[in-house]
């Protein structure tokens, strides 16, 4: 089977950045769309989706307008539930709670919250799903580092290591099949 290219990019800044934003629905602001439409000028895809979350939605509607491309929405590709730090500056978390998070999402996930290895098994299953054509996935920065560990097997303390700003983009190019190759072309930031 011939590759494909898979695009995942980062929703645009929200209104309350540099907050754990997981199953909080904020928007992006006006200047966190157009970032992400200027940042997938020249992306030939046939196919968009997003996260059913309004910060990576709204994104991918404004990319998807001008090319007649419809969007779908799998909220697979939603962020990390933060449980009860959702919402919140991670400077009003326990520092002690918030470094064993960080040291192991899976042992350590936030109270109420999602562990690691729920996220990573959602987003396999949708990248499972995906057809193998060039699509462009709007989503969120645990989500695109769940697909890194998926796609390229890299554990938690490699995909840690991804610095992935609103609107940063991944290319990767995908040899489908038994023995799936998967090569990273691109990380624009």
């Amino acid at each position: 089977m011939s590759a494909h290219t898979l695009y995942l990019m980062r929703h645009g800044a929200p209104h309350v950045a540099g907050r754990l934003l997981g199953r909080t629905d904020d928007s992006a602001t006006e200047a966190g769309i157009a970032a992400c439409v200027a940042r997938a000028q020249g992306l030939a895809v046939e196919r968009i989706v997003t996260s059913d979350l309004a910060r990576a939605s709204a994104c991918a509607e404004a990319i998807c307008r001008p090319r007649g491309v419809s969007v779908a929405v799998d909220p697979r590709w939603r962020e990390l539930d933060f449980g009860a730090w959702d919402g919140l500056a991670p400077a009003t978390v326990d520092p002690t709670e918030l470094a064993a998070f960080y040291d192991d999402p899976d042992a350590s996930p936030p109270p109420g919250g999602e562990r690691w290895s729920a996220l990573q098994a959602r987003v396999a299953q949708a990248l499972a799903a995906m057809p193998p054509v060039p699509t462009l996935v709007l989503t969120h920065g645990g989500a695109m580092r769940a697909a890194l560990a998926e796609l390229c097997g890299f554990d938690r303390r490699q995909i840690w290591a991804f610095d992935l700003p609103y609107a940063a983009l991944i290319s990767l190019r995908i040899w489908p099949g038994p023995t799936r190759t998967v090569q990273i072309v691109g990380l624009a930031t």
